[in-house]
């Protein structure tokens, strides 16, 4: 991708641009930025990274290889009509914009190759869980290019469009699952007499201890659960209270109603 121009640079939009410039990507001079009305934003965004600002003058749109939807859901379809006498035949869409779908955007934006991305707040340390999905014009190189440019912010996995519902309730949603799980962690924690910042710096090393684990020892969950579960010992007694709360019912009522509510946003959002 030689000119890639990102069409709203909010806090996704730059985590992308920074993944993009820490791993040469792209140069800076050929990634362009524009919003609808925060020429101050835009400005701090390319003293920081370097990259250009498309003023009144939208001609680089037709020469775009890649444009990047990153403007926030609500303002997607407006933005799309704006852009459209701009762009380029051969330019390529990706979305970040949750909910929208191709048939949407190629409603909007004619028949092209059409990315659609759900990356997490994670991005911003090139640590995001990202789904991608490709409609049928992009090819099999294409699609290597993408998932290799994507990979500067953090992993990337393929499915389908419609899977994206799952993806966005399981790792778009995830991070506030887990600081969420933190913060039970602090209070029960702090009940028995440990400080917030002894509990906070427990917590957060066993969660990426845990992580770590998974991703080197490749054994299963539930084995390397077991390995730690002595029987009659603490963890045991731990495990039995999440039981007993039914605590894998709770999180599969958590992701089945973000999985739904991104269903219901999309059918909005796509009238």
């Amino acid at each position: 991708m030689e000119t890639i121009v990102f069409a709203g640079v909010g806090a996704m939009a730059e985590a992308i641009i920074q993944g993009f410039v820490k791993e040469g990507v792209v140069p800076p001079r050929n990634m362009y930025v524009m919003n609808k009305s925060d020429k101050e934003k835009l400005q701090k965004i390319a003293h920081k990274y370097g990259v250009q600002i498309v003023c009144e003058d939208r001609a680089i749109l037709a020469k775009a290889d890649l444009l990047i939807l990153a403007m926030k859901p609500k303002d997607i379809q407006g933005a799309m009509e704006n852009l459209f006498p701009y762009l380029g035949v051969n330019t390529t869409v990706l979305s970040v914009a949750a909910g929208v779908s191709m048939q949407s955007i190629e409603e909007k934006l004619g028949k092209r190759p059409i990315v659609r991305v759900m990356p997490n707040t994670s991005a911003s340390i090139g640590m995001s869980a990202s789904g991608i999905a490709f409609n049928h014009l992009v090819t099999d190189s294409q699609k290597d290019v993408f998932i290799g440019m994507l990979e500067a912010i953090g992993l990337v996995i393929e499915v389908e469009e419609d899977e994206l519902h799952a993806v966005t309730a399981l790792s778009g949603s995830g991070p506030a699952y887990l600081y969420y799980l933190v913060e039970a962690f602090e209070q029960a924690g702090m009940k028995f007499g440990l400080s917030q910042k002894t509990v906070r710096n427990l917590a957060v090393q066993t969660i990426a201890g845990a992580a770590e684990m998974l991703k080197q020892t490749n054994e299963e969950p539930s084995e390397l659960r077991r390995k730690v579960t002595s029987p009659g010992g603490t963890t045991e007694a731990g495990i039995k209270a999440l039981e007993e709360h039914d605590f894998k019912e709770i999180i599969m009522a958590c992701v089945q109603n973000a999985e739904a509510k991104s269903r219901e946003l999309s059918a909005l959002l796509d009238k």
